[in-house]
């Protein structure tokens, strides 16, 4: 990669921006809940342009009433940050709880091959987590989706700045 220093670059304010966000859990909860409150907006809206594509009538209005009321729930959270907040973390708890279900499941099914432990392992995890979401619920909606992001952006600045220094090697090598 010819500009290695500038994912370098942005794997370090990934990196600061999710060190910021785990001493500022709250605020990086509410920018959280803006942040997916934008995203259903601008799917919305593209699914609404998406419509007018080439395909059948009844899937032309189900798009763009999808669209719609995509629309209708990004500027819901953006006018009730609170409850869009609660409804961001309790869909979290419940995600982590399916998925911890599924590995499970799909542990048993895996039992005498190498995967065995780790899904189960990790679909313990993904279970833990979810009753420590949503037993402290609604106390947890404040600072989870906060968390959740500070861990992501710093993860995503390490992977960043890892490729951005092997890009580097592989250039001067």
């Amino acid at each position: 990669m010819k500009h290695w220093f500038i994912l370098l670059l942005a794997g370090l304010v990934a990196i600061l921006g999710g060190i910021f966000a785990l001493f500022n859990p709250i605020e990086a909860t509410f920018a959280a809940t803006r942040i997916v409150a934008f995203i259903f907006i601008i799917m919305g809206a593209l699914q609404i342009v998406a419509a007018f594509g080439d395909l059948g009538l009844g899937a032309r209005i189900w798009t763009a009433a999808l669209g719609a009321l995509a629309i209708v729930i990004g500027v819901w959270i953006i006018g009730n940050p609170i409850e869009g907040t609660m409804v961001l973390t309790w869909t979290i708890g419940l995600l982590f709880l399916v998925e911890g279900i599924v590995k499970i499941v799909l542990a048993f099914a895996a039992r005498g091959t190498g995967y065995f432990w780790m899904l189960l392992l990790t679909g313990a995890v993904s279970v833990l987590l979810a009753g420590m979401i949503l037993s402290r619920f609604p106390a947890s909606a404040l600072t989870i989706p906060g968390i959740l992001l500070a861990v992501d952006l710093i993860s995503t600045g390490v992977a960043m700045a890892a490729l951005a220094l092997h890009f580097r090697s592989r250039r001067t090598a």
